[in-house]
């Protein structure tokens, strides 16, 4: 048995070696029929000792059921979003914003290609792949580890020796290679099958494939750019990359440390010209902060880090003929002109309608029906009209005049002051009716199974619901009577609409469709007030006091709460029984924690600072990633960062960790 195990392990040696100089060195040791034998060699012996399989062998790649559903995953540490920018002067600002805030200590950025791809996590234990998932919303994923096992570029063991982490996360971007993508969809072409639009799309479709075996025949890639650990001490980004490196994965060749904005400035031009010689593609540069010091006093609002940007390249423009402009209400009652175009092929597809975004875009472009316009895409994404081509304009053609009313229900719409956009007016209107029912519902907000687009649109239309409390009125006659259901169909969605009042007080405020509460601002209210009744009295001044909480959101709040409509609305929710109370865990005791807001440096021996923020929370305290003068405490650790030079700046009071413990206690 001895010799089977090491024959075995020499096998797996051999191919791993190979994996990495062909995936990640791009320096192949060996034919691929050299590798062919050698794999099937392994999956031999590996079949007649069945025992002697481990999940890191090069033979798991591809293997396992197709599976019917991808599992949730929560992310230990959000997957945050990077703040866009398409200017020079905006990434000038973001430069004066690090620049204060770290207060005249010298910083560098680390600018990296931005991959037109689909950002994932890995999760190592003990050097071994045990976990991925996708983003998701940033939150929460989908887990797809049996998906990702097939990438080859993602080693399903690490490196190990010396100051390399056995325990860590990787995130990175999956992406396509353009001729593996253009190789795709000639076979699908030869084979009389629909092609694919774009690699992009091809490869977040992959991913989602329930079965590893079609995934592990498209040719998907990663480059890794994160790496969070506990085993090693991290000084900065740049040395992340190398660290990245030993380890064994692949971090993109061209990332570069720039001592100045004015070098990023130079880098962000370098590629915008050269993007097309790539054999991937790339919408942009990402700009990062390099010490990682720096970036946790940086910190983070809501949905992205301060320490971060994302200069985006200017999209590629096509000439069509603009129709007509029809007006689209969204699901809280914004009103958006839509440009109805001839159709255009352009970034990668075919474009028929464009958002004109507001009445103050249409007047500064002066846009008129009949128009020849320039059509892009926004991020290489959503499609927008940029110009009008003056020469080709009709004479006497008229300015468009903005409507005064509803295309929906006819209702008058209003522009509130200081904003662009219009609203409808009317609560119950049918466009929000649907649009604000498909939100509550959705599987991040309430996650009611059974009630899709065609229910709600049937209900809707027997005028069986109005708005979103109506939904917990149904009766099953009622469901069952409608177009192609019946008694089963009617009682699964009616367990779906009770099971959805035991979700959490934060999946109802998100799911209520207060303008600008995104689930990231939803958690932040559960965390800080106890009920909905709690949140109804704040001020704007109170709300605003939370981090991650600005002045328009703050607003948005204040008047959703004052609108008679929305009173009745949480009123009829909290007799359904749903949950407007927040799971908060009793505080023992007179806490001195309670209502402070603590920020952690340094580590510390006698817990881990999640342990740590965790319990901060349980007494009624909150955690934040950044001093400011709203902060109470600077919990300081060994190795403190710059955070407690922040502190002593503003002169907030430091804890070492006995008085930490102590305070606790």
């Amino acid at each position: 048995m001895g010799t089977v195990q090491q024959n075995i392990e020499k096998l797996r040696a051999a191919l791993r070696d190979h994996d990495y100089k062909y995936y990640v060195l791009s320096q192949p040791s060996i034919s691929d029929f050299e590798y062919d034998r050698q794999m099937a060699e392994l999956l031999r012996l590996e079949k007649e000792h069945p025992e002697l399989i481990t999940p890191d062998s090069p033979s798991q790649r591809v293997g396992g059921q197709p599976t019917k559903e991808f599992p949730s995953v929560t992310h230990e540490v959000p997957m945050l979003s990077l703040s866009n920018t398409y200017s020079e002067q905006e990434l000038l600002d973001f430069d004066k914003r690090v620049r204060e805030i770290l207060g005249g200590q010298p910083y560098r950025f680390v600018a990296e290609l931005k991959i037109d791809g689909v950002a994932i996590s890995l999760i190592y234990r003990n050097g071994i792949f045990v976990q991925g998932a996708t983003r998701g919303d940033g939150t929460e994923g989908d887990e797809i580890t049996g998906n990702l096992k097939t990438i080859r570029s993602i080693p399903l063991r690490t490196e190990s020796g010396k100051g390399l982490p056995k325990n860590f996360e990787v995130r990175g971007e999956i992406y396509m290679n353009k001729k593996d993508f253009a190789a795709m969809n000639k076979k699908q072409e030869e084979l009389g099958e629909k092609t694919f639009i774009n690699a992009r799309n091809t490869a977040s479709g992959t991913l989602k494939l329930q079965d590893p075996k079609i995934v592990a025949q498209r040719r998907l890639n990663m480059f890794t750019y994160f790496l969070r650990t506990n085993d090693v001490p991290l000084k900065s980004h740049h040395d992340n990359l190398q660290l990245l490196k030993k380890l064994g994965f692949v971090v993109n060749e061209h990332a570069k440390v720039c001592n100045t904005i004015a070098e990023v400035k130079q880098f962000c031009d370098l590629w915008n010209t050269k993007r097309a010689s790539l054999p991937y593609d790339i919408d942009g540069i990402v700009i990062k902060v390099d010490a990682i010091p720096h970036q946790e006093e940086l910190g983070s609002v809501a949905k992205s880090p301060r320490w971060a940007i994302a200069f985006k390249f200017p999209a590629q423009q096509m000439e069509t003929v603009l129709n007509g402009i029809t007006l689209q209400v969204g699901r809280v009652g914004t009103i958006t002109p839509v440009a109805e175009l001839e159709p255009v092929f352009v970034g990668g597809s075919t474009v028929s309608r464009a958002t004109l975004h507001n009445e103050d875009f249409i007047k500064e472009l002066d846009v008129r029906i009949g128009d020849s316009v320039f059509v892009e895409k926004g991020g290489d994404v959503i499609p927008k009209v940029a110009a009008v081509n003056l020469k080709k304009r009709k004479k006497n053609s008229p300015q468009y005049k903005f409507p005064s009313k509803c295309p929906e229900c006819g209702s008058k719409i209003f522009r509130p002051v200081d904003e662009a956009a219009y609203y409808c007016e009317n609560f119950e209107c049918p466009a929000q009716v649907r649009g604000r029912i498909e939100h509550f519902v959705q599987r991040r907000a309430m996650n009611i199974e059974g009630l899709g687009e065609a229910i709600i649109d049937l209900l809707v239309t027997e005028n069986l619901i109005h708005n979103i409390a109506d939904i917990y009125s149904l009766k099953k006659n009622q469901i069952a009577a409608l177009n192609r259901m019946g008694e089963k169909s009617a009682q699964n969605l009616l367990d779906g609409i009770e099971a959805s009042k035991e979700l959490p007080f934060n999946r109802v405020l998100f799911g209520l469709g207060v303008r600008f509460v995104g689930e990231g601002v939803a958690k932040l209210l559960a965390v800080n007030f106890s009920s909905i009744s709690d949140l109804k009295n704040a001020s704007e001044e109170t709300l605003e006091h939370i981090d991650g909480i600005g002045p328009r959101i703050a607003e948005s709040i204040v008047r959703f709460f004052k609108d008679k409509h929305s009173q009745k609305l949480v009123e009829r929710l909290a007799k359904a029984g749903i949950q407007l109370k927040s799971e908060k865990k009793k505080i023992v005791g007179n806490s001195q924690v309670t209502g402070k807001t603590f920020v952690l440096t340094g580590g510390m021996e006698t817990m881990s600072r999640d342990e740590a923020k965790e319990k901060i929370e349980s007494l009624g305290g909150k955690s934040a990633s950044s001093v400011s003068k709203k902060t109470d405490y600077v919990i300081v650790g060994s190795d403190a960062g710059s955070k407690l030079q922040k502190a002593i700046e503003l002169g907030v009071k430091t804890l070492n960790e006995k008085e930490f413990l102590d305070l606790i206690k």
